[in-house]
């Protein structure tokens, strides 16, 4: 077992950049998406949610909010001790490094995830925009900007992390 704790700390930008990024995953996209995981069709065409939703909806939102729970973590996790060796409380790895190339190519690979899957969602607003979906397509002009704080915040955090963990 490892007891080292880094001595290089992460600078105040990758904490504001992992602290925001964790922030737009939680506070910014899990409430709504709750929401419509709890069946409410809130900014939705009813008919249509209520079709999806009885066809899984439901369950997949829950677990896009789980999902969310995890990224929100591990942005945190790259600006905290325990990015870095796992806590007391965990089974069996108590103590010991974090392997630290997982966490940055998992943290950077979700962040290219969520920018390029903005992009994706910017051009479709841009090209596509109309009703006939079961969303109004004005979620996604407020899911843009939270995408791209939770995906520019975690790649910052990712980036500081690695220029950290090659510190030591």
């Amino acid at each position: 077992m490892v007891n080292e704790r880094t001595d290089v700390p992460a600078p105040r930008w990758a904490i504001r950049a992992a602290y925001a990024s964790a922030l737009s995953a939680t506070i910014g996209f899990i409430p709504l998406h709750a929401v419509w995981a709890l069946g409410v069709p809130l900014w939705a065409d009813e008919g249509r949610f209520r079709d999806w939703y009885a066809q899984g909806g439901g369950p997949y939102l829950f677990v896009l909010c789980a999902m969310a729970m995890l990224a929100g973590v591990l942005a945190l996790s790259l600006v905290r001790p325990w990015g870095l060796v796992f806590p007391r409380w965990v089974p069996l790895l108590s103590g010991r490094k974090v392997p630290r190339r997982t966490l940055f190519t998992t943290a950077f690979s979700v962040s290219v995830f969520l920018l390029g899957y903005t992009a994706w969602a910017a051009w479709q607003l841009a090209t596509h925009f109309n009703d006939d979906g079961i969303f109004s397509p004005w979620t996604v002009t407020y899911g843009i900007p939270q995408f791209l704080v939770w995906g520019i915040g975690l790649c910052l955090a990712a980036w500081s992390y690695r220029a950290r963990a090659t510190q030591k």
